[in-house]
């Protein structure tokens, strides 16, 4: 089953009560909470009033966003246990964490090893708490090509590390297919979006999701076709509008349906 969801920190300037309020009107089922400003990492009192209202709402968490990089944070004084703990009192099944800080052409061979180190040794320690790690799938990390992203996973090598996906920016349907289609046994949830840019460092446009029907209805076939239970998780709307949210969150609704309907 693929489920709806929101990206919190879509909209950083609303409360969570809001935000849990604009997901209960979209017809939404979960919500990733981000780790900067809604339940930050350690503030173990936020984290319990926001399960209790999540609660409350008949809503799921979907993840803890979290701003751990893997082979960095540690050292620059976020451990993970605070960011776990955050994630347990939350209710969060997976964690999502970033491969680091480098994109791949950057990393040399040191660099890689301390990030697949590291995501070992918190992917044991999410396990002790039932909890999974997630990659996000990003660029300036080890997760910015598919060959990278893939041969990251299959060198962590641990059960309880697993990724994110999204459709990276200004790359072909085709190509975002062939990463997705490489990630997929490892795959978790998904950020949704439609963004338009002319290279992948060029500033994005951000679209009504309903210009992507297109290619998402080919991404979230592959999604469903895993077999597992993932969260389609809104993430940046255009003009950060609730309004452009609820659109969007009509038309999500609508495509994950039709895979119902099959």
């Amino acid at each position: 089953m693929i489920r709806g969801g929101l990206v919190s920190i879509t909209f950083r300037r609303l409360s969570p009560r809001a935000i849990i309020d604009l997901v209960t009107r979209a017809g939404l089922t979960g919500i990733e909470w981000g780790g900067d400003v809604h339940v930050p990492h350690g503030e173990i009192d936020v984290a319990r009033e926001i399960a209790q209202m999540i609660r409350d709402a008949g809503l799921l968490v979907a993840a803890y966003g979290s701003y751990y990089r893997v082979g960095v944070s540690e050292a620059d004084g976020l451990a993970f246990e605070r960011v776990l703990e955050s994630a347990l009192i939350l209710g969060a099944p997976t964690v999502r964490v970033w491969a680091g800080n480098r994109g791949s052409a950057d990393a040399d061979q040191a660099y890689r090893v301390a990030v697949i180190e590291d995501a070992r040794r918190i992917a044991v320690l999410a396990h002790a708490a039932g909890i999974t790690v997630s990659f996000e799938y990003h660029r300036n990390t080890l997760t910015d090509t598919n060959s990278s992203a893939h041969r990251l996973l299959e060198e962590v090598g641990h059960p309880n590390v697993r990724t994110y996906w999204q459709p990276p920016v200004a790359m072909s349907p085709a190509e975002c297919l062939e990463g997705l289609d490489a990630v997929s046994d490892y795959l978790s949830n998904a950020h949704v979006f439609r963004w338009v840019a002319t290279s992948p460092m060029a500033a994005a446009d951000r679209r009504p999701l309903a210009e992507g029907a297109e290619v998402w209805r080919q991404y979230l076939e592959r999604i469903a076709a895993t077999d597992r239970d993932h969260f389609a998780l809104l993430e940046f709307v255009r003009d950060d509008a609730p309004e452009q949210f609820l659109a969007d969150a009509r038309v999500l609704n609508a495509w994950l349906a039709e895979l119902d309907g099959r």
